[in-house]
Formats: C-alpha cells, structure tokens, sequence
C-alpha cells in the first residue's frame, strides 16, 4: 500500500510539473507575439525615418516625412496590435471562415460569397484615385513589414490566436482594406430585416394592426401599404410562418433585427458655445466585441494632424478632429435595401421573370474549404435586381411563393465603389463646406455626416439613395415582384438631395438616428427610423441652457434618464399607483405594492445601482409578450426588444390599439389595467427567480453587463475567462447612454451594443478635446493595454485627444522608429 501511495503521489506531482510547464510555454510562446513599442527597426517599403510615438493610453501618433510613410506607420501600428482582428475581418469578407473554424461558420462563409463583397472591393479597386491607389499601397505595405518581421524574428506568429488556428497569413492587398468597409455596411444594415419582418406580419394580421406593432415614426406624409399577400394573388403564402431560434455565430456580421448600426451625434455653433468655438460629440454605436471594433490613432499629414477613430484595416480617420473640423458620423437608416420576389420559369428553373421575359440566371461556381469536412460546391446566382439568397438565410423561405426564390438590391453592392475615397477626403478637409463636397463620392454605409469647422456646424447625409418609381408596388417597405419594372430601382437620387442642414439658426443640430425630416415617396430617405425615444430627451437637454460646454456635451453623452420610462409608467400604471389595501407580507400582492412603490418615487434614470431600471425593464418586457402573444404565436420570438411607440398607442387605444390587450383565446374581455397588472407579476416572479425577492438590493448593473465577448475564443471554457471583459454599466434601450440590451436567452438586459467609442472635440481649445474606446488598444489578451481604457469608459471618462506633439512625446510609453531597409 505504501508503495502504491508513493507512485499515485509521484504520478500526479509528474502531471502537475507537466501541466504546469504547458501553461508556461504556452505563455511564454504568446508573449512572444507581444510588441515592443520601444525599439527601432529596419523595414522594407518606407521612403523615409518613421515615428510612432505611443502616448499612456497606447495611441500611436505617427509622424512621418511624407503621408505615404504615415500611412504605412498606421498599417504597421494596426498589425501590431489587431492582427488577429484584422485577419479574421478579411477571411470574413472573403467567405473563408471555414477553412479555420469549420463546418460551424460555413452559413457565414456561405451567405458571403452569395454577395460577392470581396469581389466587388477588388473590382473597386481600379476606381480609386491615384492619391488614394497610393494611400491604400502604402498601408499595406506597412501591414506587410510587420507581417515580415514577425517572419523574420520568430514574434509567435503576431498574436496567441494564431497558434490555436494555425495558418499561412497572405499579404495584405488595398482590396482588403474596401472589403473591410463593404463588411462594415453590411453590419450597419437593416432594412432587408424590417421588410422581411413586415411581409410575415402582414401574413397574419390587418395592415392596421400591422401599424401598431411596427409602427411609423411619428409624422405626416406616408402613403398606405397593400397587404403582403395581394402582391402575389394566386401563389401560396404561409399564413403562419414558425419562428426559427437559431443560434448566431458571433462572427456573422449581418447584425439581428434591432442591433444594427446606431449612434449620436450633436454639434453646437459659436453662439451656443459658453468658449465661443463650435462643439461636436459622436459616439457611434455597434456591437461590443474584445477587442473594440474601434483603435484609436493620430496620423500627422501634409495636411496637419488628424486624430480619432480608426477601424484595423481600414487607413483612415472615420470620426475625429483635425485643427481645423471636427467630423462625426450616424447611422441614417436610409432605405438602401430591397428584397425582390423572382419568379422562375416552370419549364426551366434556370431562368427568371424580368419585364422583357424570361432570361438565364448569371451564374458562377464557388468552392469553399472547410475544415475536417468535405469542401462544399455552391453554384452563385445573380438577377438584373441582385445576388439571388437562399432560402434559409434570414427567414427569406417564409415569405417567398413556391416557385420564386428572392434576390437582394442593395447600394454596397457596387464595382465602382468610391466610399472610401470619399472617406480619405473628408478626414483632409479644412471646413464645413470641403467636406460636405467630399461626401459626394460615399456610396454605402449610408451615414449621417455631422460637421464642426472653427466657425460653422451642419450635417449631411451621405450614401447613395435608390430612386424607386412613385408608382413602386410597395414602396420598398415590403418585398416585391421583381419582374414588374415599377418596382426595379432607377438608379440614384442626385446628391443633392440628400437631407442636409447647414448652420441652423439655433445654433444647434445633431441626430440620434432619429427621423431627420418628412418627405414624399420616393424622396423619403427611409420609413423605418431607427430612434424615436433618445431624440426626445436630447433636445430638450440641449435646449435647457442657452450655452453649451465641453462638460455639458460630456454629460448629455453619459445621460442615463429613460424618456420612455417616464411616458410608459404613467401610462400603464394609471390604475394600479396606491389602488387597494396592504397586502399580507410574503404575498405577490404585497411584493407587487412594493414594486409599484419603488416606480413611484424613481425618475427614470437607469442607473446600474438602483433596483427601479430591473423591474421597470422586466416589467414592460413582459407586458409587451402578453400583448402580442396571443395575435403573433411563435413570431412574437422576433419581437427581442420593447416597441414604445406600440406600447403607447396600445394604452392611449390609438385607432383602436387598445385591443391588443384583449387575449383572444379566452371568454371575457380583458382590460389594459389587467394586462398590466398581470405582467407585472410575470416580472416579478421572473426577478425572484433570477435575482431574489428582495426588489430594494436588486441593481440593475448586475442585469446590464456590458459584455464584450472575443469573437472566436469567447465561448471557449476557461479562456472566456481571460479574453472576455464584463463590466456593470448604466443606461439601456432608449437612453442616451446606450446600452442595448440582448433581448433574448436567460439573460435578455445584458448590454451587448452600444458606444465603442466616444469622442468630444471642442474648437475653443481644440487640445482640451477628449476620446476613448470600451476596451483597449490592444488585441493582445496578455497585453496591460488589452482593456485598460475599459474602466475609464464604463466610469464614463476619457482620455486626452491632443495633436500637440510635444504632448504627446513627453508622455510617451515607447517609440517605435522604423527606418527604410
């Protein structure tokens, strides 16, 4: 027995020294891919001696003899620390996830080769100005130098993924970097969804009620609908489609219903401007991931400084200052999207219906490696509208009559795209005016460009506009017919006519992707706004004193008061606020009086310490489930987040929206007062589950987690401990500090969209501008840098965003200089 005890000891202190001793060579091996800032370096593609001094928050500024050489120092600075990102956005756009991941990203891979994103960035290519053509070289180039050294000094492989997904890196080409911009339109789009959404609802109920659950955003103007079903008489619809819950791979970048792209963005001139200089602050929102989307950088051109927002692969200032403007961007929701129905010829299904009669499919084959499984063969399809998609891809088979399949019409879908070159040239513009003129060139994303020289301020949407025919069948709001000509696109509006407000006389504009104006079909720009709750408590912040500062733009960005809490509570709560005799303790009547007490004295403000946000959040989820439920069956599942606008045309009976609250399936008639009630215990019996019954110790912060999740490794056991941030934050749906919540799975309110960046540029005193991302500048999970601006951002602080390069030196945490080889 001894003797057995000695070897079971010796056996495990062997396999503790050899698991232990893996975990060190594992660490030692990552480390080896971390950068050293402080160092120089001969490289090869450089005309000149380059510098990239990085500051305390790790912001590289760049400075360099020429804006070539600068621009390989920010495709260098981008390798360095978003390899790993970069390379995965690339495969992405490519359609090549697969060859790494297998089988379990193949509809990614799939999907994306249906569009052909990579396809067109390279054709777009030969469309770009010499000055760019060179921008674009010369970014690669410094991706490539540092693809080199890696190479050349054994750097373990660039980052600690690629040891786990072993492969060849290719060099990095310009079509990369328009692919990665084409990847991000597609993130920040939406309106296939909210067609797709429309036409199942429109299946099973009254176009009137169809406009209280997705309704219009208030305003005059808008035309009435046909009913999904009369535009394809005779062909067999399901009445009542399934909901599918799949679950997404967190790679796909075509965002759910409802988490597309966001933002805000406010400017002030020198009259409303306590210093006397314009104001402007602009926090785009998108999904959370580790690292951010966003990495900070400073570029010194011919031109002067430029700081800001960059996006790895991406050689350009998207939000940002210069000494001269500041430029900030939102997601306008502009209708660029259409979804046609296309009928196949019954005699040979490789032909479709266009005005002139049936015509072959363009056709072409596809071939995608997957890893450990047999490549899969897809045969790509292009209509006169579109790619042609399957019919699994977003529910596309729900709606689509047998014998059709659907294709997409959809502005990123260009060869001659000149986005980012329109790009490039508003980050060099001097003033309001030079930039508004450089937007002309953008094609997709469609974006709301706000704009703040040292004198003016306006904004601009920029994007290509569809011109649809005033006689269009369903005014792009639903799928149509693709073979009938009133509904194919006519090519694009003028660029004049998209939306554009310049120095308003009060002094003050900005957009939280709400409705920017009421025009008629077809010059509408959109039905489907993307905001109509934060643009209520914005203005009347902006319009609560006559000046605005630097501070006040910080506190208007950090608003956590829910205008919508304070609509719906009054409203839902009419009759049941100090209604009826205490109830016994321990009862749900009595823990329903100590809810509606807690409602009662709060003033909507979702902040993560008080218990008010969790039950106010529970408790109009739940109200809204019950409402639709029993109408929609498995489609209320698509319904993830709360509409307030039907909330409120529910309870103030809005043409009749008041019989929602009626459950169908049961013999009496039941009140709104009821409905609410009731779903205000479901919400607590949901809370007592989850959080306890103690509703006084409930944060809302513990619900709200702002989870930024690694793509790849963030699912992983054990490792998701390490490459995951979780942070407990305030604001929610509908506040201007907004925090999206997820809307589905066991834990609906963790915060999974929202402002990766913020940023504040003040002209009075252009260096006391600020900015920060949600993580850090790092991709690198061994990195100190890998989310250590995170905690600033959740406190809601910032960073300095100066161009002054002596500050910028005498903080420095390293110089890199890079001479030519």
């Amino acid at each position: 027995m001894p003797i057995l005890f000695r070897w079971l000891f010796r056996i495990a202190t062997g396999l503790v020294f050899l698991v232990a001793l893996a975990v060190v060579g594992a660490v030692y091996f990552a480390s080896r891919s971390l950068p050293d800032y402080d160092r120089d370096a001969e490289v090869s593609g450089l005309a000149a001696p380059l510098e990239i001094v990085r500051d305390t928050a790790n912001v590289p500024h760049i400075f360099g003899e020429n804006d070539r050489d600068v621009f390989f120092g920010l495709g260098y600075a981008h390798a360095q620390d978003r390899l790993w990102q970069m390379m995965t956005m690339r495969r992405t756009a490519q359609g090549r996830l697969s060859e790494l991941f297998g089988p379990e990203t193949l509809e990614i891979d799939t999907f994306l080769r249906r569009l052909d994103l990579y396809g067109l960035a390279v054709q777009s290519v030969a469309v770009q100005d010499e000055k760019t053509l060179n921008l674009l070289k010369s970014y690669s180039d410094g991706v490539n130098a540092r693809l080199a050294q890696i190479n050349e000094e054994a750097l373990g492989r660039g980052a600690p993924e690629f040891f786990l997904f072993s492969t060849e890196i290719a060099p990095w080409t310009p079509a990369d970097s328009l692919a990665v911009l084409k990847l991000m339109a597609l993130q920040l789009s939406g309106q296939m969804h909210q067609e797709v959404i429309r036409a199942r609802i429109s299946l099973v109920l009254p176009e009137e009620r169809v406009r209280d659950v997705l309704p219009d955003a208030p305003g005059t103007g808008l035309t009435e609908l046909p009913e999904y079903a009369a535009l394809f008489p005779g062909e067999d619809l399901p009445r009542f489609a399934q909901h599918t819950n799949e679950a997404r791979h967190p790679l796909m970048p075509l965002a759910p219903r409802g988490l597309g792209g966001a933002s805000n963005v406010w400017a002030a001139s020198p009259s409303r401007s306590a210093a006397g200089g314009t104001l402007l602050a602009n926090d785009p929102h998108l999904g959370f991931t580790a690292p951010s989307t966003w990495y900070l950088a400073r570029l010194e051109l011919a031109t002067g400084g430029v700081i800001g927002g960059t996006i790895p692969g991406l050689p350009v200032i998207l939000t940002g200052r210069s000494a001269d403007l500041g430029w900030g961007l939102t997601t306008t929701y502009l209708d660029d999207q259409d979804i046609f129905i296309e009928k196949l010829n019954p005699d040979n299904p490789d032909e479709y219906l266009t005005p002139k009669g049936y015509r072959p499919f363009r056709t072409r084959a596809s071939i995608v490696q997957v890893k450990d499984a047999e490549p899969v063969t897809l045969t790509l399809r292009w209509t006169e509208n579109g790619p042609v998609l399957p019919p699994d891809a977003f529910d596309l088979g729900k709606i689509t009559p047998k014998g059709h399949v659907t294709s997409l019409a959809w502005t990123a879908l260009s060869n001659r795209d000149t986005s980012f070159m329109s790009a490039v040239a508003i980050m060099r513009a001097k003033s309001v005016q030079d930039a508004i003129d450089a937007g002309e060139g953008f094609i997709a994303p469609a974006q709301n460009l706000a704009l703040a020289d040292t004198r003016d301020i306006a904004l601009k949407a920029i994007g290509a506009m569809p011109r649809r025919r005033a006689e269009h069948q369903s005014k792009g709001r639903l799928p149509s017919p693709g073979w009938r000509e009133e509904n194919r696109w006519d090519g694009f509006l003028e660029y004049a006519d998209n939306p554009e407000f310049i120095a308003p006389p009060g002094g003050i504009l900005g957009n939280t992707n709400n409705k920017l104006l009421d025009r008629p079909f077809p010059e509408h720009v959109t039905f489907d706004w993307g905001d109509s709750q934060r643009v209520q408590r914005w203005e009347r912040l902006m319009q609560s004193r006559e000046v605005h500062t630097r501070e006040s733009f910080i506190e208007a960005q950090q608003d956590t008061v829910s205008i919508t809490a304070r609509t719906l509570l009054p409203l839902i709560g009419a009759d049941l606020w100090f209604t009826g005799e205490a109830a016994p303790e321990g009862t749900p009547q009595r823990q329903r009086q100590r809810a509606l007490s807690l409602l009662a004295e709060w003033n909507g403000e979702m902040n993560e310490h008080l218990p008010e946000p969790l039950i106010y959040a529970a408790w109009i989820r739940a109200l809204q489930d019950r409402l639709i439920r029993d109408e929609l069956g498995p489609l209320a599942h698509e319904f993830t987040h709360v509409e307030p606008l039907f909330i409120e045309r529910v309870y103030r009976n809005v043409d009749g929206a008041g019989i929602w609250c009626d459950v169908l399936q049961s013999a009496e008639k039941e009140s709104c007062t009821e409905i609410a009630r009731a779903a205000l215990d479901d919400a607590l019996v949901w809370i007592a589950e989850r959080y306890g019954t103690a509703l006084e110790s409930l944060r809302w912060g513990d619900a709200h987690e702002a989870t930024h999740d690694h793509q790849v490794l963030g699912g992983v056991p054990i490792l998701r401990h390490f490459v995951n941030i979780r942070q407990s934050t305030s604001g929610g749906d509908n506040t201007l500090l907004r925090g999206r919540t997820r809307g589905t799975g066991p834990d609906p309110f963790t915060n999974v969209h929202g402002a990766g960046y913020r940023g504040v540029y003040d002209f009075a005193d252009p260096d006391s501008s600020v900015f920060v991302i949600a993580t850090g500048q790092s991709g690198h999970l061994l990195s100190r840098h890998y989310d250590d601006l995170g905690e600033l951002w959740r406190r809601g602080e910032y960073v300095p965003m100066s161009l002054d390069p002596d500050l910028a030196r005498a903080g420095a945490t390293g110089i890199t200089r890079l001479t030519p080889r």
